[in-house]
């Protein structure tokens, strides 16, 4: 990201400083700093780069430190300097170890980078033979040379890509890269190398093979674990990183690890890898720091190891220092701030140097103070913050400004209104701060002087004009700024109606006129309640009538947001003055206050509500409305007093039904019309009638279900008809031709299916049922007494007589006959297919959408043999299923297309040929050929088979035609000829006539 970073800055930069002024001139700053690297020895390439590159201007210059020392590329021929980049010739790790820094600079100042560390690696070592008994441990050792962290160890045994599998027995470290076995078997023997990935850029190392023999002087016996590889005592981890603390024990039998933090618990998004040898803790916080322990055991012993987590963070900033213009003799204040465990330490440097404290220079926890700016405190400072862990850098240039007084605009020209008071500003640009005067007529000026140096008068008047002077100067130059101050008469404004009262839907219009100098111009401006009014978001609603001295606004089929405080503001370049006129608008009353409910019987609601606003126009009632889950919206209701009038905030809802749900709203009413509705009250409950139910359920029916089951369904009673809390069903069923009845209760008010189960009865018993209601008082009634037959059960047969036939190469064609009939007819099927080589657990299935007896396969392989099954289901379940049958695709298509299409043209007939398509051995026999003739921009195409290598096509009119071929065989249509054929017929345009014969 941050390589992307530099590039796209490199890129865009030159355009952005191409736009930049070039007497604009700024310090350098860095764009890439030199990272960390390693350089293997071992490279036949011995030349070592560090980048760096910053930006500045003038365009910076570059030198190198190595630990402090500055590079001479000219006096030493082992170094050269390319752009801001340090090349190493010859690289070696006696002279070139050590830590690089690249320092920037231009006439501004100088900036030094963060450092980077130079390692040098190779690994040019033999290995010898490691030789064990049978069930001891072994460790064999990778060894690899220094490198970038960013890499992974496996281990290859004997060759690859035969990579040693990691388990119980088994654990390679990436902390040290070393293979551990725990107890050795024969099956370990063999040469062992390690691999060294670079998960950045997926380069690999191996090193030298290590072989592994066992010793012929017995086998090892058991012994108590030996925890080989560890985390460290103290480890040092920064926060949000994740921690992966090792542990793995040699022993026989193989030893089990476990965990645990002394103080408190393992965190709980903590992890165990490698068959427990690894402890995982993503996303370190400081709460996670603690002593941790491992524990390796066997039926032999046991042994521990603990260590000490501790979680730091490196420095970050809070605030840093930025680009800072003072001028001189002023005092700079710079403060950066940063976090870190430990907390970080401060410096600064001056132009790529240390700055102490002295004299004018305070450097206290991160703030740089320097009194009494000079020209020679101007440059690049940085400020570095750094624990032990890490160190960062805040670059920002000072600039010392010192410049002769500067007017940017002069003469100033001014226009003030008799009777106000003006202000005459004096704003040179200069370094330092100038002395200022002013003049008049060439006298001195005895006027209000300001502190900003701006001269006031007092109840201007035609007198004042004039020209005014303003003198500043400093050591560096002086500057004058001339102002011509013209005083003109005041202008006046009228608007009218002042006030005015309207209805929804009616216009008005309100007129400004304006008295004023004619010598000046004069621009409107209208706002509504304070704000400018935007026209266009309005709707079309008002309208602009301007002349030079008047400006109307009409607004048309008013809304009562347009009521409000209109401000007409008359502006010209000597004063601006304010005229209000008020408009009131009548309408529809607004909402009512929020309904509450006051108290609820069983078929009545007390309700109080607020008056809303009325719109300038008095309520005269108000309408109630009620909603619960079974009405259709909201609806009016009945209410005492009848009607509710407007001066009341209470009334109550009679006729609502008990045990019912209900919501209430409140709508006003005045003599213009009916305004918007309340906020809904909160939902109450009407109380019980204190009577049982007084409905029967309505459509009782059955059917379907499982084999052995009786399904009884009904529609359920409204909330409305249920009477009372405790409200269900009784159902009752009997057997046709018995004469008791059995009963059972369903508790829950919204159920509207029952099901009995008994083994005993066969498929399709006739039962007559009734279902009946209840609550709390008592029994309801009875629906009429039903038919219902028990379920039919699931298919009891398979299918007979399946058959398959192979369509093409990718299609089969699976028929069918019906089970015989009676109990568990089947309603649809299912066919399993799957490959000869294949278990039938792995089959695809496919299901027809009714009863049809036959079914189409797709998307198969071609030259395939596949097994295929078919099972009938209904509601209740599946059947047993038929057995397979075996049938094969046919061979696939032709992979070649028709080649070296060639036609002639003979007025509309075209004489198409090809070279005939010769089929591969795995591929089905050309049959024929199919050629595809269609007119371009439409969709419809015209087909012709010919068993032949050629065809003569008639062009049925004038146009553009493309012609396709393809190859047919029993596995299908082959592919399309490489390129299709276009011909163009007798067509007309504007410009010329095109002809083909």
């Amino acid at each position: 990201m941050n390589k992307l970073f530099s590039i796209l800055l490199t890129l865009f930069l030159p355009l952005f400083f191409h736009l930049t002024p070039e007497s604009e001139e700024f310090g350098p700053v860095f764009l890439q700093e030199p990272d960390d690297a390693i350089f293997s020895l071992d490279s036949d390439d011995k030349k070592v780069i560090m980048n760096c590159e910053a930006r500045g201007n003038p365009v910076p210059t570059y030198s190198w430190l190595i630990n402090g020392t500055i590079v001479d590329p000219e006096g030493d021929f082992r170094y050269s300097l390319i752009d801001g980049n340090l090349i190493i010739h010859n690289a070696s790790e006696a002279i070139d170890y050590g830590r690089y820094q690249c320092r920037a600079e231009n006439s501004i100042g100088s900036v030094l980078s963060r450092d980077a560390l130079l390692q040098f690696a190779c690994d040019g070592r033999t290995r010898g033979a490691v030789s064990v008994r049978e069930g001891q441990g072994v460790v064999l050792m990778c060894a690899p040379p220094p490198h970038s962290p960013e890499i992974i160890y496996s281990w290859v045994f004997n060759e690859l890509p035969s990579f040693v599998a990691e388990d119980s027995r088994r654990f390679i470290s990436q902390e040290t890269g070393n293979l551990y076995i725990s107890k050795v078997q024969p099956s370990d023997v063999g040469s062992y190398v390690c691999q060294v990935k670079n998960t950045v850029t997926n380069a690999r190392v191996l090193s030298p093979p290590t072989p592994l023999t066992l010793k012929t002087d017995g086998v090892m016996g058991e012994y108590e674990p030996k925890i080989e590889a560890h985390f460290p005592q103290t480890v040092l981890a920064a926060k949000g990183i994740t921690v992966r603390l090792e542990c793995f024990a040699l022993g026989n039998p193989v030893p089990t690890i476990t965990w645990r933090k002394m103080s408190g618990n393992i965190p709980k998004k903590a992890r165990l890898r490698k068959s427990q040898a690894v402890l995982e803790i993503p996303n370190i916080q400081l709460e996670d720091s603690g002593s941790y322990e491992c524990k390796a055991e066997n039926t032999r012993g046991g042994t521990a190891f603990r260590g000490h987590l501790q979680v730091y963070t490196l420095p970050q900033w809070i605030s840093m220092i930025n680009d800072t213009q003072l001028d001189s003799g002023e005092q700079l204040r710079w403060e950066c701030r940063a976090t870190g465990k430990p907390r970080p330490t401060y410096r600064w440097l001056r132009n790529g140097e240390p700055l102490n404290s002295q004299s004018r220079v305070e450097m206290v926890n991160g703030e740089l103070i320097i009194h009494r700016l000079q020209q020679t405190d101007s440059g690049m400072y940085q400020c570095i913050a750094e624990n032990k862990y890490g160190a960062i850098y805040s670059s920002a240039e000072l600039k010392i400004l010192a410049s002769a007084p500067m007017f940017s605009t002069n003469p100033v020209r001014l226009i003030a209104t008799v009777g106000k008071d003006v202000s005459l500003e004096c704003r040179p640009r200069a370094s330092p701060k100038p002395r200022i005067s002013w003049r008049k007529s060439d006298r001195r000026v005895q006027i209000m002087l300001l502190r900003n140096n701006t001269l006031r008068i007092i109840n201007s008047s035609r007198s004042d004009e004039g020209s005014y002077v303003c003198r500043a100067e400093n050591q560096f130059g002086s500057a004058e700024l001339t102002t011509m101050l013209l005083v003109k008469e005041p202008m006046r404004v009228e608007l009218n109606p002042v006030r005015v009262e309207v209805t929804v839907g009616e216009s008005v219009v309100l007129s400004c006129k304006v008295t004023h100098d004619p010598s000046l111009d004069v621009s409107f401006l209208w706002l509504l309640n304070n704000q400018p009014l935007n026209t266009q978001q309005e709707g079309g609603h008002f309208e602009y009538i301007q002349t030079s001295s008047t400006a109307d606004l009409m607004i048309r089929s008013i809304l009562l947001k347009h009521a409000g405080k209109y401000g007409c503001r008359a502006q010209t370049s000597a004063d601006s003055v304010l005229a209000e006129a008020e408009l009131l608008v009548r309408g529809p009353p607004g909402p009512p206050g929020v309904v509450i409910v006051e108290e609820i019987t069983d078929t009545t609601a007390t309700l109080s509500w607020s008056h809303g606003v009325d719109n300038h126009s008095p309520i005269t009632t108000y309408n109630v409305q009620a909603r619960s889950p079974v009405s259709l919206g909201w609806q009016t209701v009945k209410t005492d007093p009848e009607p509710v009038t407007g001066n009341m905030e209470s009334a109550m809802a009679v006729e609502l039904n008990p045990w019912v749900e209900y919501e209430f709203r409140v709508v006003a009413t005045n003599g213009i019309g009916t305004g918007d509705p309340s906020t809904p009250s909160r939902a109450v409950r009407t109380k019980e009638a204190g009577i049982f139910p007084s409905v029967a359920p309505a459509n009782v029916r059955g059917g379907n279900g499982r084999r052995h089951e009786l399904v009884i369904s009904w529609e359920p009673i409204s909330e409305e008809f249920q009477n009372g809390e405790g409200f269900g069903y009784i159902v009752a069923f009997r057997a046709n031709g018995t004469r008791g009845w059995k009963e059972k209760m369903v508790t829950s008010a919204d159920s509207t299916t029952y099901k009995y189960r008994d083994e005993t009865f066969p498929p399709l018993t006739p039962f007559e049922v009734r279902v009946g209601v209840y609550n709390n008082k008592g029994d309801g009634p009875f629906s009429e007494v039903v038919t219902v037959f028990s379920a039919e059960g699931e298919p009891r047969e398979p299918p007979s007589e399946v058959q398959a036939f192979a369509i093409s190469s990718s299609e089969i064609k699976v028929i069918w006959k019906p089970p015989n009939p009676g109990p568990g007819r089947p309603q649809a099927y299912e066919v399993s297919f799957w490959k000869d080589m294949e278990q039938e657990e792995t089959a695809k299935k496919k299901r027809t959408t009714g009863n049809e007896t036959t079914l189409l396969l797709t998307g198969l392989e071609g030259n395939t043999q596949y097994l295929i099954s078919v099972k009938g289901f209904n509601s209740a379940g599946q059947g047993p299923a038929s057995s397979p049958i075996k049938i094969s695709t046919k061979k696939n298509a032709p992979s070649l297309p028709p080649g070296n299409l060639m036609w002639i043209q003979e007025g509309n007939n075209v004489s198409l040929s090809w070279d005939p398509v010769k089929a591969r051995d795995n591929e089905s026999e050309v049959i024929g050929y199919k050629v595809l003739l269609r007119q371009e921009g439409r969709g419809h195409s015209q087909v012709m088979r010919t068993p032949n290598s050629a065809v003569v096509l008639t062009l049925p009119e004038g146009g553009t035609y493309i012609i396709e071929v393809r190859a047919v065989s029993e596995g299908g249509e082959g592919a399309v000829s490489d390129s299709s054929v276009t011909f163009t017929g007798w067509f007309f345009r504007f410009e010329d006539v095109y002809i083909w014969q």
